[in-house]
């Protein structure tokens, strides 16, 4: 082939290739103009569902309601039914100090109410009986979610006896024992009344709402750990007791036949 010859081959190529890069990259575009459409579908889809998940919420909380009423009639019949199950609740026992515990004692009834929309928040009240830390028959807290996706919240001022503020209590004891103790008390639970610095990331409230209140009692009924670990270490001994008798008497069983074994020789030798 002459270099003439073998240029042209290469020109016709390279002119080839590039036609088909030119080609290649329209479908390319053609294919994600496509792809756009189609997602706008399905973001179109994601919405009406998103409206009509709501709807079905809205219809099945209002559904709801009596049951919830007719099961905190029953709850109140059962004494220290929430404090049990705050206690018993991993998240929320690790927020409860020992003084905190104990005005959790007069907490008589809580309920979680969604706001009628659902979607622009909720309501968690508790409510006391008369006690010796603070005046309020009722604590609320609420969550507000605006038109412009903007969290907030709002709760009730809590009215503290003479002496008996409890969230004062638990930071002076930060401050006043902190060098001595390796193990510092949680700050108050009812500190979660006054701190309204990130609504949209209440892990309380959310745990409360969305954990807690759906089924109660599955944490009112969790055992006792003290009592299990007792019953753990009742079983160990159990077990113990009876390696210890299996050993004696196996020791017992050796000593007969070592006996036997020294009757018999005895025999033998009256014999001959």
């Amino acid at each position: 082939m002459s270099a003439s010859a073998a240029k042209v081959s290469k020109k016709e190529l390279n002119s080839n290739h590039d036609g088909a890069d030119e080609t290649s990259e329209k479908e390319q575009q053609e294919a994600i103009e496509h792809i756009d459409e189609v997602q706008n579908e399905i973001d179109r889809l994601n919405e009406q569902a998103s409206e009509e998940i709501l709807k079905v919420e809205q219809k099945y909380n209002k559904l709801r309601q009596p049951f919830f009423q007719k099961r905190s009639e029953l709850i109140a019949k059962i004494p220290n039914f929430w404090v049990t199950t705050f206690v018993n609740h991993p998240q929320v026992s690790a927020l409860l100090g020992e003084e905190d515990e104990e005005a959790l004692h007069y907490l008589s009834r809580v309920e979680v109410t969604e706001f009628e929309d659902i979607k622009s928040g909720y309501r968690i009240d508790f409510y006391f009986d008369e006690n010796p830390y603070f005046e309020n028959k009722v604590l609320s807290k609420e969550f507000h979610l605006n038109e412009s996706g903007d969290p907030s919240s709002k709760s009730t001022e809590i009215k503290w006896k003479s002496g008996k503020d409890l969230t004062k209590r638990s930071s002076q004891t930060h401050n006043k024992a902190g060098r001595k103790r390796q193990h510092e008390e949680p700050e108050s639970f009812f500190t979660w009344f006054t701190d309204h610095a990130d609504a949209g990331a209440d892990e309380l409230g959310e745990v409360i709402k969305d954990d807690i209140w759906p089924n109660p009692l599955q944490y009112y009924l969790v055992p006792d750990m003290d009592d299990e670990e007792g019953e753990g270490e009742d079983d160990e001994e159990d077990e113990e007791g009876l390696e210890d008798i299996d050993e004696e008497g196996d020791e017992d069983g050796e000593e007969d036949e070592e006996d036997d074994g020294e009757d018999g020789e005895d025999d033998e030798g009256e014999d001959d």
